[in-house]
């Protein structure tokens, strides 16, 4: 008999099985976990049983979802996007939930009409079943969505606004959802009664907790931040979370709600950054460990016998939610293109469907015949989701006739901007360094031409008679109406290596003699950008060791005119000397092999290079190594050169790769 151990480590081989063959081929991790939790479940190899303990367990990854979703709803972001999260977000949800509940009444009527009874298809589904599976395939997965979009850069594009904003409301509806779907468990004469007593729990809880939990939760992270510990921190975090949602249960609602509520009145205090990233580990293992036992409910059997159900499931669906959204965002002024691509995005079914789907069956809202297939045409529709993203383009030529045509605008817009522009620099993104270098430009008097994403941003900065034009950089038809051939130089602004490499790639391919600069946060991608054609790679974190280094000397005597030498010198090297750091038992990472690093070696009395010149013993190893600097015993640090004597005592200060700094280390110890 497996003990817990046992299974412990079961599912957690299994979930890096699935999460590495997901990454492999290019998928959200999620889909993974799906797909392991049906493998080893009881209906498939039979591995693992979907046991209580794991389900309270993995409850708490949707705990913790909720935490992170309660801290992006903080006022300002809402207010920013009211007309989208509560106009086009609340008509999709609340359209979803009527359509299905009409559905089902219109499909009973007919029933009844050919003789037969039962309610929809024969599963004895109420209207009260009909609301319930109407809020769960209202929603949308935040989680595939959200990062597909992301690794896309669509999330500041039009209908990328359009998408976030209805996966926004779809996450604030699963409060009342929450509350609603155990209340419709109840008798009809029982439902009104049940869900006043729901709504007043949760409205004087929530007044209670909002009117004076922001100030209160303030004091009392301030009052734990002061003690500089960060497992304190962490402790509270989790204590306040788990807190919260143990006191929500006890009033009758969902652990869930107290985690929303928290992270809410954590969102207003200068605390959240450092909350999102202490949170993230426990919120993303127990999702997956969520997302396991939600494959593990998927029958096979039963999904081989109802192959035709499980396919009507799937589509329907799909289709109708397409078609809702897409009239939607059509309705509420989205060009076709536009809104054809949020129909696309958000057509299939959510993580939170899954709650709620789990919730309904808790409370016998939904036969246990049906579980298994809706489960599995909700999975069928969340594996087709990215690939129906990275075909959305085709797809929306295909069905709109005048896309094409309103793309065409666009570059002609931005032709019409350029046009009568040379020798311009070409400005990829149009944030806080983008904007720095444009009034640099101007001072200079250097023509430039901005291109960015984001239309409230775009729409100011035209507004305020700067040259700044909606549109996307990695395209190279925006690159090319920008005057991609006729530019000076391209810089691009923010550090998203894979938007750059695609930027460079259409530069060597259409304008090679262009010149290309990159921001990028380190120097993990140095070589690789400039493999690609990068001209110059800035990375932030040795700019501002090299600001760093020279408000140090200034502060300890040294001249100002030596220190703008040394900082000037250093940038002349190209970071060769910067990109190296000596390595720590906390540096590990993924690029590990790939990063530059130094290490030091110090030649003993045995060290075979010991008496011969430094350019002699270089040529004699053949590595990939450069010789930063020579110590000598006495402490006179030594700059390298052909000619030098190594003596015993010398230390050596090596840069390169780890693989060429051990053989190299090796070879002069022992040669």
């Amino acid at each position: 008999m497996a003990t817990t151990l046992d299974l412990t480590l079961l599912y957690l081989f299994a979930a890096v099985i699935g999460v590495v063959v997901c990454r492999l081929l290019r998928l959200p991790a999620m889909l993974g976990y799906l797909a392991v939790g049906v493998v080893i479940g009881p209906n498939a190899l039979a591995l693992a049983k979907d046991s209580a303990g794991v389900r309270y367990l993995a409850e708490f990854g949707v705990v913790f979802l909720m935490f992170v979703i309660g801290l992006e709803f903080n006022l300002p972001k809402l207010k920013s996007m009211k007309s989208l999260v509560f106009g086009l977000g609340f008509s999709q949800v609340g359209l979803t939930m009527l359509g299905t509940l009409v559905g089902h009444l219109g499909l009973g009527y007919l029933m009844v009409q050919f003789g037969h009874h039962g309610g929809l298809l024969g599963w004895g589904i109420n209207w009260q079943s009909a609301v319930a599976l109407g809020g769960a395939l209202a929603m949308s997965s935040t989680a595939i969505v959200g990062k597909l979009m992301s690794e896309r850069l669509e999330l500041e594009s039009e209908h990328g606004r359009r998408v976030m904003g209805i996966l926004l409301f779809q996450d604030l509806a699963v409060v009342p959802l929450l509350v609603l779907i155990p209340a419709l468990g109840d008798s009809a004469s029982e439902l009104t009664r049940t869900l006043a007593i729901a709504g007043l729990k949760a409205g004087v809880l929530l007044a209670v907790l909002l009117a004076g939990g922001q100030k209160l939760m303030h004091m009392w992270f301030t009052v734990v931040a002061r003690r500089k510990s960060e497992e304190l921190f962490m402790l509270n975090l989790l204590f306040v979370t788990l807190g919260l949602a143990a006191l929500t249960e006890h009033f009758g609602l969902s652990l869930a709600l107290g985690a929303f509520v928290a992270g809410m009145l954590i969102a207003e205090t200068e605390y959240k950054p450092q909350v999102e990233t202490d949170i993230r580990p426990f919120h993303d293992v127990l999702l997956g460990l969520f997302f396991i036992t939600i494959g593990m409910k998927l029958d096979w059997h039963s999904l081989i016998d109802q192959w035709a159900l499980v396919l009507m499931l799937t589509t329907l669906p799909v289709l109708f939610k397409f078609g809702l959204i897409t009239s939607l965002a059509k309705l509420f002024g989205a060009p076709t293109g536009v809104a054809l691509r949020t129909g696309l995005y958000l057509a299939q079914a959510g993580e939170f469907g899954f709650v709620l789907l789990s919730l309904a069956y808790d409370n016998k809202l939904l036969p246990l015949s049906v579980q298994s297939p809706l489960l599995a045409s909700m999975v069928l529709s969340m594996l087709a989701t990215p690939f129906i993203i990275m075909y959305s383009n085709r797809i929306v030529m295909r069905l709109s006739s005048t896309d094409w045509m309103m793309q065409s605008l666009a570059m002609t817009k931005i032709a019409s901007k350029s046009i009568n522009t040379e020798k311009h620099v070409l400005i990829c993104g149009y944030g806080r360094s983008g904007q720095n270098l444009a009034r640099l430009l101007q001072k200079e008097r250097i023509p430039y031409m901005a291109l960015d994403l984001d239309p409230d941003r775009v729409h100011q900065a035209a507004a305020a008679g700067q040259n700044v034009v909606f549109g996307d950089a990695t395209r190279l038809q925006s690159l090319s109406a920008a005057g991609l051939s006729r530019a000076a130089a391209v810089v691009v602004t923010y550090p998203h290596t894979a938007s750059a490499r695609k930027i460079l790639r259409h530069v060597h391919e259409h304008a090679p003699q262009v010149p290309v600069v990159v921001r990028t946060i380190d120097d993990a991608s140095l070589d690789e950008l400039q493999t690609a054609g990068a001209t110059v790679v800035v990375p932030e974190a040795i700019e501002g060791s090299l600001m760093l280094a020279s408000q140090a000397l200034v502060l300890a005597g040294v001249p100002i005119r030596r220190v703008f030498r040394l900082v000037q010198d250093q940038r002349a090297a190209r970071y060769g000397l910067l990109r190296g750091y000596f390595h720590g038992a906390d540096d590990d990472s993924v690029d590990e092999l790939e990063l530059q690093r130094l290490s030091s070696v110090t030649l003993t009395q045995d060290s075979a290079c010991v008496g011969r010149v430094l350019g002699d013993v270089l040529r004699d190893l053949d590595v990939q190594v450069i010789i930063v600097s020579v110590r000598r015993a006495s402490g006179a640090v030594i700059d390298p050169s052909d000619d030098l004597p190594l003596l015993e005592g010398d230390t050596l200060v090596l840069s390169g790769r780890p693989q060429d700094l051990n053989r190299t280390a090796s070879l002069l110890l022992k040669g």
